[in-house]
Protein backbone atom coordinates (compact mmCIF):
# COMPACT_ATOMS: atom_id res chain seq x y z
CA UNK A 1 0.00 0.00 0.00
CA UNK A 2 1.10 3.30 -0.76
CA UNK A 3 0.23 7.24 -0.02
CA UNK A 4 1.46 10.21 0.78
CA UNK A 5 0.63 12.95 3.60
CA UNK A 6 1.50 16.50 3.43
CA UNK A 7 1.10 19.42 6.40
CA UNK A 8 2.13 22.82 6.75
CA UNK A 9 4.13 23.88 9.88
CA UNK A 10 4.53 27.51 10.32
CA UNK A 11 8.08 27.66 10.31
CA UNK A 12 11.11 28.58 8.09
CA UNK A 13 12.48 25.24 6.53
CA UNK A 14 15.35 25.76 7.89
CA UNK A 15 14.32 25.77 11.64
CA UNK A 16 12.03 22.83 11.00
CA UNK A 17 14.84 20.76 9.71
CA UNK A 18 17.00 21.85 12.73
CA UNK A 19 14.33 20.69 15.01
CA UNK A 20 13.64 17.18 12.77
CA UNK A 21 17.03 16.36 12.27
CA UNK A 22 17.59 15.61 16.23
CA UNK A 23 17.74 12.28 17.98
CA UNK A 24 16.99 14.02 21.18
CA UNK A 25 13.97 15.85 20.04
CA UNK A 26 11.78 12.36 18.71
CA UNK A 27 11.24 11.90 22.33
CA UNK A 28 9.50 15.33 22.48
CA UNK A 29 6.95 14.14 19.67
CA UNK A 30 6.78 10.39 18.71
CA UNK A 31 4.43 9.33 21.44
CA UNK A 32 5.61 5.91 22.99
CA UNK A 33 9.23 6.33 22.33
CA UNK A 34 10.86 4.74 25.22
CA UNK A 35 14.33 4.29 23.46
CA UNK A 36 16.43 5.38 20.27
CA UNK A 37 19.52 3.28 20.44
CA UNK A 38 22.10 3.36 17.77
CA UNK A 39 23.28 -0.12 16.15
CA UNK A 40 25.71 0.67 13.21
CA UNK A 41 26.69 2.95 10.66
CA UNK A 42 27.36 6.94 11.37
CA UNK A 43 24.61 7.99 13.20
CA UNK A 44 21.83 10.00 11.13
CA UNK A 45 23.80 9.17 7.74
CA UNK A 46 22.54 6.80 4.91
CA UNK A 47 23.17 3.40 5.80
CA UNK A 48 22.98 3.65 9.93
CA UNK A 49 20.63 1.60 11.62
CA UNK A 50 19.09 2.15 14.65
CA UNK A 51 16.76 0.04 17.37
CA UNK A 52 13.63 2.26 18.40
CA UNK A 53 11.30 0.96 21.10
CA UNK A 54 7.59 2.05 21.33
CA UNK A 55 4.93 1.34 24.07
CA UNK A 56 1.80 1.19 22.38
CA UNK A 57 -1.08 0.44 24.88
CA UNK A 58 0.20 -2.24 27.22
CA UNK A 59 2.26 -4.28 24.64
CA UNK A 60 5.64 -3.25 23.41
CA UNK A 61 7.46 -3.07 19.96
CA UNK A 62 10.67 -2.58 18.24
CA UNK A 63 11.63 -0.88 15.18
CA UNK A 64 14.38 -1.11 13.45
CA UNK A 65 15.24 2.13 11.34
CA UNK A 66 17.58 2.44 8.04
CA UNK A 67 18.34 5.66 7.03
CA UNK A 68 18.08 5.24 2.69
CA UNK A 69 17.88 8.96 1.68
CA UNK A 70 19.71 12.22 3.48
CA UNK A 71 19.84 15.04 1.67
CA UNK A 72 18.10 17.89 3.87
CA UNK A 73 17.23 20.12 3.81
CA UNK A 74 15.37 18.70 1.33
CA UNK A 75 14.69 15.04 1.94
CA UNK A 76 14.79 12.76 4.19
CA UNK A 77 13.82 8.55 4.23
CA UNK A 78 14.28 5.53 5.67
CA UNK A 79 12.64 2.23 6.05
CA UNK A 80 11.28 0.76 9.40
CA UNK A 81 11.02 -2.78 9.84
CA UNK A 82 8.95 -4.81 12.32
CA UNK A 83 7.74 -8.57 13.10
CA UNK A 84 5.76 -8.24 9.95
CA UNK A 85 5.84 -5.32 8.62
CA UNK A 86 8.12 -3.29 6.06
CA UNK A 87 7.52 0.49 5.82
CA UNK A 88 9.58 3.26 3.84
CA UNK A 89 9.22 6.96 4.51
CA UNK A 90 10.29 9.48 2.04
CA UNK A 91 10.11 12.77 3.49
CA UNK A 92 10.19 15.97 1.58
CA UNK A 93 10.28 19.49 2.91
CA UNK A 94 9.45 22.26 0.87
CA UNK A 95 10.29 26.14 1.35
CA UNK A 96 6.97 27.94 0.61
CA UNK A 97 7.51 31.67 -0.15
CA UNK A 98 5.17 32.93 2.70
CA UNK A 99 8.15 31.44 5.50
CA UNK A 100 6.31 28.43 6.50
CA UNK A 101 7.51 24.72 5.51
CA UNK A 102 5.32 22.03 3.79
CA UNK A 103 5.98 18.45 5.09
CA UNK A 104 4.83 16.03 2.45
CA UNK A 105 5.37 12.25 3.40
CA UNK A 106 5.59 9.50 1.13
CA UNK A 107 4.97 5.98 2.46
CA UNK A 108 4.87 2.47 1.44
CA UNK A 109 3.74 -0.27 3.85
CA UNK A 110 4.33 -3.67 2.70
CA UNK A 111 3.27 -6.40 5.56
CA UNK A 112 5.38 -9.64 5.60
CA UNK A 113 2.98 -12.00 7.90
CA UNK A 114 -0.47 -13.14 7.58
CA UNK A 115 -1.82 -10.94 9.91
CA UNK A 116 -0.74 -7.94 8.71
CA UNK A 117 -2.06 -8.25 5.52
CA UNK A 118 -5.35 -8.84 6.99
CA UNK A 119 -5.07 -5.72 8.86
CA UNK A 120 -4.21 -3.92 5.83
CA UNK A 121 -6.78 -5.49 3.81
CA UNK A 122 -9.59 -4.57 6.35
CA UNK A 123 -7.98 -1.49 8.02
CA UNK A 124 -6.06 0.39 5.36
CA UNK A 125 -7.40 3.85 6.16
CA UNK A 126 -5.75 3.45 10.10
CA UNK A 127 -2.20 3.02 8.57
CA UNK A 128 -2.56 6.65 7.23
CA UNK A 129 -4.26 7.62 10.36
CA UNK A 130 -1.31 6.64 12.38
CA UNK A 131 1.24 8.25 9.62
CA UNK A 132 -0.73 11.64 9.83
CA UNK A 133 -0.82 11.35 13.76
CA UNK A 134 3.01 11.10 13.51
CA UNK A 135 3.14 14.32 11.10
CA UNK A 136 0.76 16.53 13.11
CA UNK A 137 2.55 15.53 16.76
CA UNK A 138 5.92 16.68 14.66
CA UNK A 139 3.43 20.03 13.68
CA UNK A 140 2.61 21.02 17.28
CA UNK A 141 5.78 20.20 18.85
CA UNK A 142 7.75 22.57 15.91
CA UNK A 143 5.51 25.16 16.26
CA UNK A 144 5.58 25.52 20.04
CA UNK A 145 9.48 26.27 19.64
CA UNK A 146 10.76 29.58 19.15
CA UNK A 147 11.40 30.39 15.46
CA UNK A 148 15.20 30.32 15.95
CA UNK A 149 17.01 28.10 18.20
CA UNK A 150 17.76 29.71 21.81
CA UNK A 151 21.69 31.07 21.88
CA UNK A 152 23.90 28.84 24.23
CA UNK A 153 24.90 30.61 27.53
CA UNK A 154 28.01 32.08 27.46
CA UNK A 155 30.12 30.66 30.41
CA UNK A 156 31.54 34.34 31.93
Amino acid sequence: MQYTLEIEIDHTRDRVIELFDSTENLFKWQEGLLAFDHIEGEPGQVGAKSLMRFKMGKREMEIVETVTIRELPDRFAGTYEAPGMWNLVDNEFVELPDGRTKYISHNTFKPSSFMMKVMLKLMPGAFKKQSFKYMQMFKDFAEAQPATAPEAESAD
